[in-house]
């Protein structure tokens, strides 16, 4: 069992260089923690994600912590030139001595999307003629664009990855169909559904993945939950009632401003996330049992906290860590899921 973060780097509450700097304290914490990877979501125009431009704060992440390793969980894909994207992971690739992993997606806004000109009828068709142009030039140190003048069709890359072919490739699996697309590719998952549907999903992975991939070793299969710990139940839970809220509310900001239909909907109030199975709060020995119980069922192999979210404060989110690297990860790591070990 492997443990990482992921984050949506949300903030209302704090000035915004000290949010960054904050954040970046606490990506240290993961990192003397023992945590494997620290995901961060790409969003934009919303308070949601205040890192729209995830390369540039994984390069100070670069620089501030060790061993933990980092990427972006999604790049949205159809905002970013393939040349120029390629480029960057290969920089910070190299500026991490190869601790970067990387996610890849249409994007999972449409309204954040359309703000840059791009239709979301059209991100589908971005996504699959770009990701194997940047996946190819990261392997090979050549792309090229058919659709320019001759001189500029062939670009060899200056700038390479330290991981060979490439770093890791990860992707966000909702349903069984995207399940058994990263199999076929040799991807890995991370899941934040409820548990019937990552098991079926993990069910679906691990079917094809052995059709397809062979005596490949199987890649870590992530659940993400919304997790808080504090000293007692109460405790925790009186803390992500007063954050998921504002947590919720630049989730769902762009859609009431615009009046859009919401994708990907969540419950308003944090006992509503709890409900659907999302996210705990409690003391060491609730939130032990509830992951134990989630990643059994899931057959999952790797565990995602989402602690930081909403206007907490550095020493709540510092308590959920703390309390977790004492009393709860040497617990799961024992756990036996049934998958072989990566």
């Amino acid at each position: 069992m492997q443990f990482g973060i992921f984050d949506h780097l949300d903030n209302d509450h704090l000035p915004l260089g000290d949010f960054y700097e904050e954040r970046l304290r606490l990506l240290e914490l993961y990192d003397r923690a023992g945590f494997y990877c620290w995901h961060v979501a790409e969003h934009h125009a919303t308070t949601l994600g205040m890192a729209p431009s995830p390369n540039l704060f994984l390069a100070s992440a670069a620089q501030r912590t060790q061993r933990l390793r980092f990427g972006p969980m999604v790049y949205a894909l159809p905002l970013y030139h393939p040349l120029r994207l390629a480029e960057e992971i290969a920089m910070l690739d190299q500026l991490s001595r190869g601790r970067l992993d990387m996610g890849f997606g249409r994007g999972s806004s449409p309204v954040e999307i359309e703000y840059f000109g791009v239709r979301a009828e059209t991100t589908e068709s971005i996504y699959r003629r770009d990701l194997p142009l940047i996946l190819q030039g990261l392997a090979t140190g050549r792309m090229h664009f058919a659709d320019l003048d001759e001189p500029y069709r062939d670009v060899a890359l200056r700038v390479m990855p330290l991981q060979k072919p490439y770093p890791p490739v990860w992707y966000g699996v909702h349903t069984q169909a995207s399940a058994e697309r990263a199999a076929r590719n040799g991807w890995t998952i991370l899941n934040l559904d409820v548990k019937d549907d990552v098991r079926e999903c993990n069910r679906i992975f691990r079917q094809v993945w052995r059709e397809v991939q062979g005596d490949r070793p199987l890649p870590l299969m992530g659940l993400g939950r919304f997790v808080v710990i504090a000293d007692t139940d109460e405790e925790a839970n009186a803390i992500a009632r007063r954050a998921y809220p504002r947590w919720h509310d630049g989730f769902t900001y762009l859609f009431r401003t615009l009046n859009r239909q919401m994708t990907h909907a969540r419950p308003p109030t944090w006992d509503g996330l709890v409900e659907q199975g999302r996210g705990i709060a409690g003391s060491p020995a609730t939130v032990r049992a509830y992951l134990t119980e989630e990643l059994t069922h899931t057959a999952s192999t790797y565990c995602v906290l989402q602690p930081a979210f909403g206007d907490q404060t550095f020493a709540e989110v510092s308590r959920t860590i703390e309390l977790f690297r004492a009393d709860i990860m040497p617990a799961l790591e024992k756990i036996d899921t049934g998958v072989p070990a990566v």
